[in-house]
């Protein structure tokens, strides 16, 4: 029996390991960087291993720090997580060779499956050579051998692009699994991604539990996700089962994994197997009763599964909130996360609690939400409804993102396709945020200061407050009276530090408010207190390019230099952060007056890396 299992990982995903753990009364250890030292995953383990180092290449991919953590801890099993380590057959050698139990599928499984270009050689399928590409092939999509997540993912439209996105992808793959390999696979620009749980025993019993479509997907990486996969006919939901179910006795698999495919026109296309635990497995969990990870954990010790899986009831949908700006491009956010809270009813998976802090160097995804309920409609409804009454205070994040999308009707009917936010972003993206917004932070903020003699018999001028909201400045006005605190256009219905009622147009709204420093929380709305005389210095020369976010200059275009003639478009620094590379691009044609990015420059957010003056 095992008794201590060491998590390969980190955040969300080895807290939720954890969780199982515990429940089954088996010790729990965590590694972590220098980066995570205070992290949640590092906090609740029973016990905690140290890996000397920020970035990934130094702490979560030394697989043979983790071995030696997990022998020094006293842990008698490891589980791998999702990501990372998890697909790496060399890392499965090492923790079996150290007399470790290895929850997981047997190394030479992993072989087999976890790059890309193998599998799709095992399936009967070869990919396309890069050198071999011609413009009837177009468009074609780059893809990491190794690992998955959408880093090292290019689209390539046009030839003359296609050796920048080899070059870029490579670098990505390398960075995020330690495996620079990429191939290049047809792009449909209108397939639904779906996919397959499957479980498999060492007794030669395999469960395909059900399908799950993926399709929504920023990046090439996944934000919505349910169980079952809607509107597949009878047919070819049973020849995606079997599919995967011939993909795991063809390599003897064992434990949990994903067999993915791309659904058009009615057929499945492989694309896949992703030999571990998915991100989106709660989906599968909440429909079939199941608790994946104990299963996992079950068949490591050896014990067989039924001769068939449990009955599915229901259907599910998961949420990935992200610290992002969907409207810059998904620019990763980093920050204090003063506050998380869903409603009771659906289910929180997190590696963050109220106070941690969303660092540069991993992925920025905060939580996955969950719901689940007897059919697909009362479960997107549940799961829009809980996102939009969550409390999600700190940097900008995707849940409004999240319930429009879930809100739309092209997924309400279950039409969507991987193309949904090339079709949808911009009028996902525009600014709803509430006009009262402002108003309610200055009251909140004024709350009290009418008991210390803020009103006057003679009627002065009033208050003024000024907010910054989605990208603009809001002016607010209101007055100290004997009866309180008034506004114009609305009644004050009451007002406190953190709460505003406000009677418009004979309605009363409630406006929750919580402040942080200079960032205002109203509901839903984010806003930034401004200073009463902005700050000259602030103002930023015509043409300048900031930073978006903090991170490494990686890359700086071949001849660049100041004095250079730039086009519209044209990439001129790559960042990186949160193990994605970033492009910043000429706003316009013009002339490069100044350069200040150097390759392996440390930036934080608006930093000016360069100045184009426009021609």
């Amino acid at each position: 029996m095992i008794s201590s299992v060491l998590v390969a990982n980190r955040g969300e995903i080895a807290c939720r390991v954890f969780r199982t753990c515990r429940e089954g009364g088996i010790r729990t250890v965590a590694v972590h960087s220098d980066a995570d030292e205070n992290a949640l995953h590092a906090r609740v383990a029973d016990t905690a291993v140290r890996l000397p180092g920020a970035a990934p290449a130094e702490t979560y991919l030394r697989g043979d720090l983790i071995v030696k953590a997990a022998l020094a801890s006293g842990a008698d099993a490891v589980h791998p997580g999702y990501g990372f380590l998890s697909e790496n057959p060399g890392f499965a050698r090492a923790v079996l060779d150290a007399s470790l139990v290895w929850i997981g599928p047997p190394p030479q499984a992993i072989e087999a499956m976890a790059s890309k270009t193998r599998a799709k050689r095992l399936m009967g399928l070869a990919p396309l050579d890069p050198a071999a590409v011609t413009g009837a092939d177009l468009p074609v999509l780059v893809k990491a051998a190794a690992g998955g997540g959408g880093r090292g993912m290019r689209i390539v439209r046009r030839l003359d692009e296609l050796g920048a996105a080899l070059e870029a992808a490579r670098a990505e793959a390398a960075s995020a699994f330690g495996d620079g390999e990429v191939f290049v696979e047809p792009y449909l620009e209108h397939g639904r991604h779906v996919e397959v749980q499957i479980l498999a025993d060492t007794h030669g019993t395999v469960w395909p539990l059900g399908t799950r479509d993926c399709s929504l997907q920023r990046r090439h990486q996944k934000v919505v996700e349910e169980a079952p996969a809607p509107g597949l006919t009878t047919a070819l939901a049973q020849e995606l089962r079997t599919l995967a179910v011939r993909a795991a006795r063809a390599v003897s698999y064992v434990g949990a994994g994903t067999v993915e495919f791309l659904v058009a026109d009615g057929r499945a296309h492989f694309l896949e197997m992703n030999t571990r635990l998915q991100v989106e497995h709660p989906v599968t969990e909440a429909v079939f009763g199941l608790d994946l990870v104990a299963e996992q954990i079950r068949i490591a010790e050896g014990h067989a599964l039924e001769s068939e899986p449990p009955r599915a009831r229901g259907h599910a949908v998961e949420a990935r909130l992200y610290a992002e700006d969907p409207a810059r491009d998904w620019a990763p956010q980093t920050g204090t996360l003063h506050r998380l809270a869903v409603p009771e009813g659906v289910r929180l998976d997190t590696g963050y609690t109220d106070g941690d802090t969303i660092g540069v160097h991993y992925d920025p995804m905060l939580a996955k939400v969950v719901a689940h309920a007897p059919t697909r409609a009362e479960a997107v409804r549940r799961l829009a409804g809980a996102l939009e009454s969550a409390a999600v205070h700190g940097p900008v994040t995707n849940r409004d993102l999240l319930v429009r999308s879930l809100r739309h009707p092209e997924f309400t009917s279950g039409r969507m396709d991987t193309g949904f936010y090339d079709r949808h972003l911009d009028a996902l993206t525009e600014p709803t945020s509430d006009p009262h917004a402002p108003l309610a932070a200055a009251l909140a903020d004024a709350h009290g200061r009418s008991r210390f003699g803020g009103w006057r018999n003679v009627p002065s001028q009033p208050q003024v407050k000024r907010y910054r909201m989605d990208g603009e400045e809001h002016e607010v006005r209101y007055r100290h009276t004997r009866q309180g605190l008034a506004a114009d256009g609305v009644r004050v219905v009451h007002a406190e530090a953190g709460l505003v009622v406000l009677e418009v147009d004979g309605v009363r709204r409630r406006f929750e408010v919580a402040r942080y420093g200079d960032q205002v929380h109203v509901n839903t709305t984010r806003l930034t207190a401004l200073p009463r005389f902005p700050d000259p210095a602030d103002q930023l020369a015509p043409g300048s390019l900031v930073a978006p976010m903090p991170g490494t200059v990686v890359r700086i275009a071949e001849g660049l230099t100041e004095g250079a003639t730039v086009r519209a478009g044209q990439g001129l620094i790559w960042l990186e952060a949160m193990k994605m590379q970033h492009q910043i691009s000429a706003p316009a044609a013009g002339t490069l007056t100044a350069l200040h990015a150097k390759p392996g420059q440390q930036v934080e957010p608006g930093t000016v890396l360069a100045v184009v003056e426009p021609t």
